[in-house]
Formats: C-alpha cells, sequence, structure tokens
C-alpha cells in the first residue's frame, strides 16, 4: 500500500517583504498566510516549524494509541504537543531539536508501562522516522 499526500506553497517577493500561502490537498489549509514575521517576529500566522510539530504530535499520538491497543489498553485521554527549535547556525538557519510532551489518562496503565509504550510510539511513527536527523525528546505524564 502507498499513500500520497500532497501540500504546496506559493510565494512572490523577497525574504522579508514576501508573502506567501501554504495549502493542503485535503483543504484543512488553503493559501494559509506565512512570511518572515511569521516565521521569525513572533507575527500570528503559520510557518513551517509549527506545521513540522502538528504533524509530529498528530503521528505520535496516533500511533501510540495503536501500541496502547496492542497492549490491552485504551486511552480515555491524550494531549501531545511538539516543541520544534529553530536556530541560527554556521550556514543559515537549522531545526535542532523536537520536544514533544505527553499527558495522558489511560485506564490500567501506570506510569512505567506508558512511558514504556510512548518511546515505543516515539521511535516507530513514521514523522518520527523523517525527522530522525534531528534530536526528538519526550517527556510523559500520566494523569
Amino acid at each position: 500500500m502507498q499513500i500520497n499526500r500532497t501540500a504546496s506553497a506559493q510565494w512572490s517577493g523577497g525574504l522579508k517583504d514576501g508573502k506567501g500561502k501554504i495549502s493542503t490537498q485535503s483543504g484543512a489549509l488553503k493559501e494559509q498566510p506565512y512570511g518572515f514575521a511569521t516565521r521569525f517576529e513572533g507575527v500570528p500566522g503559520t510557518n513551517p516549524e509549527e506545521l513540522i510539530g502538528a504533524a509530529h504530535a498528530g503521528c505520535f499520538t496516533m500511533a501510540l494509541s495503536l501500541i496502547l491497543g496492542e497492549a490491552g489498553l485504551t486511552a480515555e485521554s491524550m494531549e501531545t504537543t511538539a516543541k520544534v527549535t529553530l536556530e541560527s547556525v554556521e550556514g543559515g538557519f537549522a531545526i535542532t531539536a523536537i520536544h514533544l510532551t505527553l499527558t495522558g489518562k489511560v485506564p490500567g496503565a501506570d506510569q512505567a508501562k506508558f512511558t514504556e509504550l510512548a518511546n515505543k510510539a516515539k521511535a516507530g511513527c513514521p514523522v518520527s522516522k523523517a525527522l530522525s536527523a534531528v534530536p526528538i525528546t519526550l517527556d510523559v505524564t500520566l494523569s
């Protein structure tokens, strides 16, 4: 089985004065504006790093749901935040770290088991694999 998903970006102008729009095949994002100010200056709007974070948090949490099910557990709730760090490095900018913070309520699981299964999901989710050149860390809290 092969699944292909697409997204597109349009850009006009220079780096600092230019404007861009990001769209996804599903329509979840349709010509969502982005630019230098939304990426580097904290102006409201999207940017590539938060989109990577959303993809990673979503994939990881879904993978964990599968792994919990294989262990005979079902989450009542889980919330994952992905913090993607973009830093100035020699030669430009680079994503230097991704930190996942997971909080979950999983009846029948203890902290040690939940952490073990979460680490398995972190290692195995397709987005984690795609981002493996970046250090990925994880904090897990069972509520």
